[in-house]
């Protein structure tokens, strides 16, 4: 028997796949169908219950809840004075069970401990989880069982329920006793309401998800982390708390664990400070479950406390101590709080541990600046930081080791290294072999790339491993080391600036974070020319992104259509193209309207998508009389985008069979050989000749081998080549490694273009009586085109001045510009000025061809133009294709 082919292994995989698929989504729906027959109200058989208005916010809703509880004495009377014990979140009144009967064993005390609305026994659906609707469910609690007034004990979460009642409702509260509670929001987890929220919704996310998602018949409903115990946190917001228990005047108990690990004993420490006539009682051995570990000593501690409150000889606000008063009302001192610990230690070190996956400097520093804070120690930052890049950095090498080069194609990857890049990891890691994993944690942006390539080429995983902890155990306690040095001494000054804390947090991040990525590349010439190249795009202004050169521009223009009273004037300029050369016109088209140019236009074709291409070429060139090479562009395109100068018929079938169905029509053009120009020409129709307004002379920028440097660094340290380094590192990342040869140049830009790599210098001494007849000659012969810019090609720039020989590439509309001004010794001012003039006239043109007749192109219709033009990807460079100068 045959073994089976690779196609049925694969069938058979998918079979078992789609198999196990349709099992679970089978087994959802049921678990889902089951849910929702299953009430959400589940009492257990030593509960009793009542029926509540839903509460969302502040306010009732129509719909109503239950709330289920257990109630030492069912039949008291309503005189006996009520001890309401609340558990915590996960937990539910069962964990309170214990500290409930040892209470009730005091005959004095009528002892009610109920479930929370969405928790055990009570209605789990709610609206509002939070402790303020709560405190809103257990007034009408209170009033359905007619009790007038309380003593409220309020476990861990639940604190934040009775302080809220207190505030509110003071008269309500006999007294308050708050057991492991939470309370001051600097002290709950991170300290921070925004941070602490995020963490929540992280929670809830996560369990909301596995709830959804998973087939659990109702058990996660029922489970204590489920998503009403994710809500509870989620919807609660702490920052009132403060202010709850500042400004409650009634007694007050604190019982606390010294070594509570969810709630820091510093919490007792605050809440006794700000309640200044309560009582705090410390359970030195304990930590946080009290009602479970230590419900005797929980118990004797609260009834004892409780006999002067009913004789009403206990200490309220009034009667507490003046040294305790003066206390309470001071500011609270953030510097006097304690590290970090227990389980809120646990989740700060985890978040670390995960921004290390998103910027592993950043969270080192960050981890720095906590440990000058003293938020927690050495070791918790060095550790975190160490156990977040280990797991990141080995699931890289996992990633590129399980999916091999297809890894930089599937996302999340594909958002952060490109295959290019990957390659260039590769060769670098084969040429120099573990010892770049050490390199790489030093050169900012080369980890990913590296790392994954270790995995695609199977490096041995112990000697990677080894490699990158050698690098870490150096570069972690460096980053972390410098970030509390530096955070050291400007936290010092934090007490002065207290009210600009924020600001200087972040801008003492932002100042180690430079120190890293422009302080540390200054050590070397390559980091240097790195950071002159970055210098350069800012300080020029030839090369700002558009959204920040052009808003005075758009700006004018939009005064221009104030003045020709039409914002879309200027579409009329040129009648004989589509809304004037606006956006997305074809390039046939307009060479078209040139047919009388005297040879002028250089030969072109339109390859139709139906046609044999292979053919179309050949007959192209053969009746032509042409020979490779020759260009290839998307008949709409748009500043040299997807433009290919092919040398052979293989380069040309690469390029075709990377192209998407709904790209544009190719047009293949004979390659004129010579300088290329832009030249800008303007003609009013109410006047017979006239005038060239621009011309710019375009050099394609090429470096120099000497047998010695890199293509990278051959690119650096050219003057020019170093201004774009980063277009032409990502469009010759193949070859940045190889050596040139001396003598040899390598062509860095193939198309005249700017924003290409292509060098634009003003050449407006070119512009003669001969130029401009010339040019007068082909816009006479046109139909309908008044105002544009040509692209050519010609034997030398003394022929241009002569008006002889040249070969027009493309003709460009009413949205070309006069591209001398990105001539580097070109003003800022000088440029716009340009612009405006360039503007002005062509609203002037196109007022000139309404009054002839010409139509103006409705708004909506260009901006249903614009939306739909879509820019073609930039084709790979050809790295076989000759220097061409």
């Amino acid at each position: 028997m045959k073994p089976p082919t690779s196609s049925v292994r694969l069938s058979l995989k998918r079979r078992v796949f789609q198999g196990v698929l349709a099992l679970y989504l089978v087994a959802l729906a049921f678990s889902h169908l089951y849910r929702w027959f299953q009430s959400d109200f589940n009492p257990r058989p030593n509960q009793e219950w009542i029926e509540l208005a839903e509460i969302d916010g502040d306010q009732q809703g129509p719909d109503t809840i239950q709330m289920a509880f257990v109630d030492s004495e069912p039949q008291a009377s309503s005189e006996k004075p009520s001890i309401i014990l609340l558990h915590g979140s996960p937990a539910a009144s069962p964990f309170m069970m214990r500290l409930h009967r040892s209470l009730a064993q005091d005959s004095t005390f009528r002892v009610i401990t109920p479930d929370l609305p969405g928790f055990e026994g009570s209605s789990r659906q709610l609206n509002d989880y939070s402790f303020a609707a709560h405190a809103r469910y257990l007034e009408a609690f209170l009033d359905s069982l007619s009790i007038a007034q309380a003593h409220l004990i309020g476990y861990s979460m639940s604190g934040g329920v009775v302080a809220d009642i207190a505030y509110r409702d003071p008269d309500r509260v006999a007294s308050l006793v708050l057991m492991s509670t939470i309370g001051a929001q600097e002290l709950e987890l991170l300290g921070d309401y925004h941070l602490n929220h995020s963490i929540h919704g992280l929670q809830l996310a996560f369990l909301w998800g596995l709830s959804e998602f998973t087939p659990h018949f109702g058990w996660m409903d029922r489970s204590m982390l489920g998503v009403s115990y994710a809500r509870n946190f989620f919807d609660s917001d702490q920052r009132p708390l403060r202010k709850f228990l500042t400004s409650w005047e009634g007694p007050t108990l604190l019982i606390h664990g010294r070594q509570d690990e969810l709630v820091p004993y510093a919490a007792a420490i605050e809440h006794r400070r700000i309640v200044p006539q309560s009582t705090l009682v410390t359970l030195e051995n304990a930590g946080h479950g009290l009602p479970i570990t230590h419900p005797d000593e929980v118990s004797k501690a609260i009834l004892e406390w409780l006999q002067p409150v009913e004789t009403h000889q206990s200490q309220t606000k009034r009667q507490a101590n003046l040294g305790r008063l003066t206390q309470s009302r001071l500011p609270f001192d953030a510097s006097s709080l304690p590290p970090v610990t227990g389980f809120s230690l646990v989740i700060l070190m985890l978040l670390i541990a995960v921004a290390t996956f998103a910027s592993e400097d950043l969270a080192s520093i960050g981890a720095g600046l906590m440990v000058a804070r003293g938020t927690f120690g050495w070791d918790h930052a060095l550790l975190a930081v160490f156990v977040g890049i280990l797991a990141g950095d080995i699931a890289l090498y996992v990633a590129g080791r399980i999916l091999g080069r297809k890894v930089v194609t599937l996302p999340p990857f594909s958002w952060f290294v490109s295959a290019q890049k990957m390659n260039r990891g590769a060769a670098w890691f084969e040429r120099e072999g573990a010892k770049v994993i050490i390199a790489s944690r030093f050169i900012p942006g080369s980890r990913l790339p590296t790392y994954v390539a270790a995995g695609v080429l199977k490096a041995p995983f112990w000697k990677f491993l080894g490699y990158f902890m050698i690098a870490t155990i150096f570069w972690t306690p460096f980053i972390v080391g410098i970030s509390f040095l530096l955070g050291n001494q400007i936290l010092s000054f934090w007490e002065i600036y207290e009210s600009f804390a924020i600001w200087v947090l972040i801008g003492l991040i932002l100042l180690i974070y430079a120190l890293f990525h422009i302080g540390l590349p200054m050590a070397t010439h390559k980091g240097r020319r790195k950071l002159l190249s970055r210098w350069r795009r800012i300080s020029r202004w030839e090369f700002w992104p558009p959204f920040v050169f052009y808003p005075p521009v758009v700006a004018y223009v939009l005064f221009l259509a104030i003045k020709y009273r039409s914002l879309m004037m200027f579409t009329a300029s040129n009648p004989g193209i589509p809304t004037g050369g606006l956006v997305g016109e074809s390039k046939k088209d307009v060479l078209d309207l040139l047919p009388d140019a005297q040879g002028h236009v250089a030969r072109f074709v339109v390859l139709n998508e139906d046609s044999d291409y292979e053919q179309a070429v050949s007959e192209f060139m053969t009746s032509n009389e042409l020979s490779f090479p020759i260009v290839l562009k998307p008949d709409v395109g748009d500043r040299g985008h997807g433009v290919l100068i092919a040398d052979s018929l293989e380069q040309i079938a690469t390029f075709m069979g990377e192209r998407n169905p709904n790209d544009a029509p190719v047009l293949l053009q004979e390659f004129i050989p010579g300088e290329e120009f832009g030249v800008f020409y303007a003609r009013r129709p109410s006047e017979e000749r006239g005038s060239v307004i621009s011309v710019t002379e375009k050099q394609l920028i090429s470096v120099h081998g000497d047998g010695r440097h890199t293509l990278e660094e051959l690119i650096l340290d050219d003057e020019r080549a170093v201004c774009m380094a980063p277009l032409f590192f990502k469009r010759h990342m193949a070859q940045l490694d190889t050596v040139i040869p001396a003598g040899e140049h390598f062509q860095l830009v193939h198309v005249g273009t700017h924003a290409r790599g292509a060098l634009f210098l003003d050449a407006n001494h070119l512009i003669t009586p001969e130029l401009e007849a010339a040019f007068d000659a082909i816009a006479a012969s046109s139909t309908g085109f008044y105002f544009g810019r040509f692209d050519i090609r010609t034997p030398s720039a003394d022929t241009l001045k002569k008006g002889g020989s040249f070969h027009i590439l493309e003709l460009n509309g009413v949205t070309s510009e006069a591209t001398h001004i990105y001539d580097p010794n070109t003003s800022l001012w000088t440029a716009y000025r340009t612009l405006f003039e360039q503007w002005d006239l062509a609203f002037a043109i196109g007022k000139e061809n309404v009054a002839r007749g010409s139509k103006v192109a409705g708004f909506l219709d260009a901006v249903r133009l614009i939306f739909r033009f879509k820019i073609q990807p930039d084709s790979k460079p050809n790295p076989a294709a000759p220097a061409r100068a």
